[in-house]
């Protein structure tokens, strides 16, 4: 069985996350701040942590650095109604597998932790669909291995290149690599598409901006992608 640890210090939280998550047959533990959830963790073997951003005492930055210290590749969602752009940017880079804001509905709690378990079991040489592939190529996004997730992203559109997504995806690879200007035809592809699609809407919108940025990429509903808050470029280049 699944075994999840959440880590919140309210208690309605707590209870909402395991009233949801033990419908779905997970076994759940809860934790009330920072120091106890370090404290179970090091003690039992988990699956998944649900951690909440804003506490007392250890907040939650520490305690994702603190677990990652104990296992790093345990998966982390990040959980917060407090959260910035930035805060989320930095999550992502110590380790956070994903990022869930409060308010959130059973339905999104249960689909944002199967999809994450469901995202580690992928293997390459089963994938089968465009689901499938876009789900492998965020996986080597947040595992860094940039050029595997291009070539991912690249079959999902060979098989489906009415969808948005990828083409989104493929721009934030490109602005990792510093090519902003081919990012943005990636955005502009995306938004042909669909445009409505509010990823591809808010990287184009702040690609565009004078004082440009990495901070605030965003990778599709609930999902950020780690950069380097350090690190930043203009748009001329």
């Amino acid at each position: 069985m699944v075994r999840v640890l959440v880590i919140d210090d309210e208690k309605n939280i707590r209870k909402t996350l395991s009233s949801c998550l033990e419908v779905g047959d997970y076994e759940v533990e809860t934790a009330v701040n920072g120091e106890d959830g370090i404290s179970k963790f090091s003690e039992q073997e988990y699956d998944l942590v649900l951690l909440d951003m804003k506490m007392p005492g250890m907040d939650g930055i520490e305690t994702l650095k603190k677990l990652k210290k104990i296992d790093s590749k345990i998966e982390v969602i990040m959980i917060t109604a407090y959260g910035t752009i930035e805060t989320a940017v930095e999550s992502m880079k110590l380790g956070a597998c994903d990022y869930l804001r409060k308010p959130f509905s059973p339905t999104e709690i249960r689909n944002i932790v199967d999809q994450i378990l469901a995202r580690k079991e992928l293997d390459e040489e089963e994938l089968v669909d465009f689901g499938s592939y876009v789900e492998f190529a965020k996986s080597c996004i947040n595992q860094r291995q940039y050029d595997r997730a291009v070539e991912t992203l690249r079959e999902a559109i060979s098989i489906d290149s009415s969808q948005p997504e990828p083409f989104n995806l493929l721009g934030v690879l490109l602005e990792l690599d510093g090519k902003v200007k081919e990012a943005q035809k990636q955005y502009r592809a995306a938004l042909a598409l669909d445009p409505t699609y509010k990823p591809a809407q808010d990287n184009l919108e702040r690609t565009s901006k004078f004082d440009y940025k990495l901070q605030g990429m965003n990778l599709g509903e609930d999902y950020y992608q780690e950069t380097d808050n350090k690190e930043e470029t203009r748009n001329s280049k």
